[in-house]
C-alpha cells in the first residue's frame, strides 16, 4: 500500500489563476504573499477580477513584476464600496506592511506649524508640532523647524507677540529680555492694553493668512503720525517693525502672486533611485521645501512613483487646495477624490505647462535633480568608507547597517543609553533610539552594567520582533564606546541571546585620550590602531561623536524634565486650569504640598472631594 503524495501548492501564475474563479468585479485591495506569508505587494483595483487576471498572463510583464509573480504563493483580498476607499485602504496597508515591491515613502515626519494659542487673554505665538489639540489658530505646514524659527523671529519683531509660557507670564513683575530687544510689547506688566494686543494678534493672523497688503501701509501711516506728533521714539519703533516686515516678506524666496495655497511636488529618477521635492506654498508665501527619497524597486514609472508618494504623503497630513505635479499620474481623478474626502474641500491636481505654476514646478524639479545628484555622490563616498571599514577590521563584507552605542549620566543620575544607526545613506536618524536606564541594582556610574542593560533590551527586542532576520533591522556591525571591559560585557549579552555572529568593535581613546590615537578592541584579538590620517579612522570618529552627541542630548532632556517637574502633575484630576488656580492661590507648588485641608478647600475651582485627594496625595493618608 503506497502512502498518499502531498500536492505542492501552486506558485506564480498558477497560484494567481486559482483565485480568478472566486473573484467578482467589485473594487478592493489585494495582497500578494510569498512562501513565508510575507506580503510582497499591496495593490488596489476598480475591478478585482480584471486586475488579478492581468497578473495571470505568463507574458507582457516587466522584470520586477515577473519576479514578484514568481514568488507569489498566496493572495488575500478585501472588497470595498468604492475605488476611492480602495485607494485609501491600499495606502494604509502599504505604510503598515512595507511590502518589498511597493514604492515606499521612508521619511514621514510631521511638519511644524505656527500656533497663536487662544486659551489666554493675551495669546501666545509658538512653534507647534503634532496634534492640533490646543485652542487657537494654526498656520502651516512649514518644511522644517528652521523655517518656522526664522519666520517666528521676524514675526516677533513685527507684531511684538509674547512667546513665554503662561506660568512665566503670570509671575513677571517687570519686562523680560524679549521686551528689551524689541520682540515683545510686555503685556505681562500691562505695557499694552488688551484691545491693543488683540489688534496685534489680528494683524499677525492677517499676515500669516496672506491678507497682509494693508498692514505695511497702516504701520507707515502710524509712523508718520507719531513723527508729526514729535513722538520720535515711537516712530523709530514703528520704522523697525516696517523694516522687519519687509525682511520677512523678502526672505521667503519665491512668493507666487497667483498661487495662494498649493503643494508643488516634483519627481526626478536616475540610476534606480528617486527624489521627490515638495514645496509648500501658503498665503502666497513660500514656506520652505523638503526632499524625499522613496524606495523604488526595478522598473517603475514616474506615474507609479508619484501616485504612491501622494497617497502615503497625505495619509496623515491635511491636503492643500491645489497640488502641482511635475508628471501626470494615472488616476488623478481618483486621487483628487480621496484627497477631497480627507481635506473636506475640493483639491485640484494639476500638471501645469505654462505660466507661474509651471515655473514653480520647474524650480522644484531642478531642486529634485540636484538633491538626487548630491545624494548619489554622498552614497558613493559612503560606500568607499564602508568597504575600507570592512578591510581594516577583517569583516566578511561591508556593513549595511552599523549600530553605535554610548551612555550618558552624571554620577549615575538620569542615566540614558543612546543608539545611533548609520549605513550607505549616512546617519539614519529616524532609527535612533534612547534607553532610560532602569536597573535598580546598578552602582551609580557603572558603565559596564549600563551597557549590558542597553544591549540586553536591544537584542531581546530584535529576537522577539525579527527572529529570522528578514526585516533588515539587525545590525551588521556594533560599535561600542569603550575598551576591553565594555566589549567583554557586550559579548556576554550577545552570547546569551545567541547572536555571536555579529562583529563588534570597542572604540577607546588612547593613553593620552587624544583624538587620532583611538584604540580598537575586539573579542579574542589584540587591541589595534589605525593610521592617524586614515579616512576610516575619521569615519569611526564621526560615528562615535554622533553617538556621544545623541546620548548627551537625551540625558540633558531627561535631566531638564526632572528639574522642571511639578509635583501637581502626579495628582489625578488636576488639569491645567486647576493647576493655575492652585499656583495663583499658594504661590508655588511646594506651598501646595504643605497646605492644610481647609486652605485647599478655599481655592476657587477645587471641590471638597478634590481637596481631600490633593491633601491625601502629599500627606500619604489612607
Amino acid at each position: 500500500m503506497t502512502s498518499p503524495v502531498s500536492e505542492t501548492p501552486p506558485q506564480g501564475f498558477a497560484c494567481i489563476q486559482s483565485y480568478l474563479k472566486t473573484l467578482d468585479s467589485s473594487p478592493g485591495v489585494y495582497r500578494m504573499l510569498d512562501a513565508q506569508n510575507r506580503v510582497l505587494y499591496v495593490g488596489k483595483a476598480r475591478n478585482l477580477k480584471a486586475r488579478v487576471s492581468s497578473y495571470a498572463r505568463p507574458t507582457g510583464h516587466t522584470h520586477r513584476i515577473a519576479r514578484m509573480i514568481s514568488e507569489t504563493t498566496s493572495m488575500m483580498f478585501l472588497t470595498t464600496r468604492t475605488e476611492t476607499e480602495a485607494l485609501l485602504l491600499e495606502q494604509n496597508l502599504i505604510k503598515q506592511l512595507k511590502p518589498r515591491y511597493n514604492v515606499l515613502l521612508r521619511d514621514d515626519k510631521s511638519f511644524p506649524h505656527i500656533l497663536i494659542a487662544k486659551h489666554h487673554a493675551y495669546p501666545q505665538i509658538v512653534k507647534h508640532r503634532g496634534k492640533k489639540a490646543d485652542r487657537g489658530s494654526y498656520f502651516g505646514p512649514f518644511a522644517s523647524a528652521g523655517a518656522v524659527n526664522r519666520t517666528l523671529n521676524q514675526l516677533q519683531k513685527v507684531f511684538l507677540l509674547r512667546n513665554c509660557s503662561d506660568s512665566v507670564f503670570e509671575s513677571r513683575t517687570r519686562p523680560c529680555l524679549q521686551y528689551q530687544i524689541k520682540r515683545c510689547c510686555a503685556p505681562c506688566v500691562d505695557y499694552v492694553s488688551k484691545d491693543e494686543y488683540a489688534q496685534l494678534v489680528t494683524d499677525a493672523e492677517r499676515f500669516l493668512s496672506g491678507r497682509s497688503t494693508n498692514i505695511q501701509a497702516e504701520l507707515a501711516e502710524q509712523m508718520e503720525d507719531a513723527s508729526n506728533a514729535l513722538e520720535f521714539e515711537r516712530a523709530a519703533a514703528l520704522r523697525d517693525r516696517i523694516k522687519a516686515l519687509t525682511q520677512v516678506q523678502t526672505s521667503q524666496g519665491i512668493n507666487p502672486r497667483g498661487v495662494a495655497e498649493a503643494d508643488v511636488v516634483a519627481l526626478h529618477m536616475d540610476g534606480g533611485q528617486a527624489c521627490v521635492q515638495v514645496f509648500f506654498i501658503r498665503a502666497n508665501q513660500n514656506w520652505g521645501n523638503r526632499d524625499y527619497y522613496p524606495r523604488v524597486s526595478g522598473e517603475v514609472s514616474h506615474a507609479e512613483v508619484l501616485e504612491a508618494f501622494l497617497g502615503q504623503f497625505y495619509d496623515g497630513k491635511h491636503p492643500p487646495r491645489m497640488v502641482l505635479l511635475s508628471h501626470a499620474i494615472e488616476n488623478d481623478d481618483l486621487m483628487a477624490d480621496a484627497l477631497r474626502q480627507k481635506a473636506g474641500h475640493k483639491v485640484d491636481i494639476l500638471m501645469p505647462q505654462r505660466g507661474e505654476k509651471a515655473e514653480l514646478v520647474a524650480g522644484a524639479l531642478r531642486n529634485a535633480r540636484e538633491s538626487l545628484a548630491r545624494k548619489m555622490s554622498e552614497e558613493a563616498t559612503q560606500g568607499k568608507l564602508l568597504d575600507g571599514l570592512a578591510e581594516a577590521f577583517d569583516l566578511e563584507k561591508a556593513p549595511e547597517r552599523i549600530e553605535v552605542y554610548d551612555n550618558s549620566h552624571i554620577q549615575g543620575t538620569n542615566a540614558v543609553g543612546g543608539m545611533i544607526v548609520a549605513g550607505r545613506e549616512g546617519f539614519l536618524k529616524n532609527q535612533y533610539r534612547k534607553f532610560n536606564i532602569r536597573g535598580t541594582d546598578l552602582t551609580p556610574g557603572d558603565d559596564f552594567g549600563m551597557m549590558k542593560e542597553v544591549l540586553s533590551r536591544r537584542f531581546k527586542r530584535l529576537v522577539n520582533d525579527d527572529p529570522d532576520r528578514e526585516k533588515g533591522i539587525w545590525p551588521d556591525l556594533l560599535l561600542i564606546d569603550g575598551g576591553a571591559g565594555q566589549v567583554s560585557a557586550v559579548a556576554e549579552i550577545m552570547s546569551e541571546y545567541g547572536v555571536e555572529d555579529i562583529p563588534m568593535i570597542g572604540v577607546a581613546k588612547g593613553v593620552d585620550r587624544d583624538h587620532g590615537k583611538e584604540e580598537f578592541y575586539r573579542v579574542g584579538k589584540r587591541p589595534m590602531a589605525l593610521r592617524r590620517n586614515d579616512p576610516v579612522l575619521y569615519y569611526i570618529q564621526r560615528l562615535r561623536d554622533e553617538a556621544h552627541r545623541y546620548a548627551i542630548g537625551a540625558h540633558r532632556s531627561k535631566r531638564a524634565k526632572g528639574v522642571g517637574a511639578n509635583p501637581l502633575d502626579d495628582v489625578a484630576g488636576i488639569g491645567a486650569a486647576r493647576k493655575r488656580s492652585l499656583l495663583a492661590h499658594f504661590g508655588s507648588a511646594k506651598a501646595v504640598t504643605r497646605a492644610n485641608l481647609a486652605d485647599l478647600k478655599a481655592v476657587d475651582g477645587i471641590s471638597a472631594g478634590l481637596a481631600e485627594k490633593i491633601y491625601n496625595h502629599f500627606h500619604h493618608s489612607d
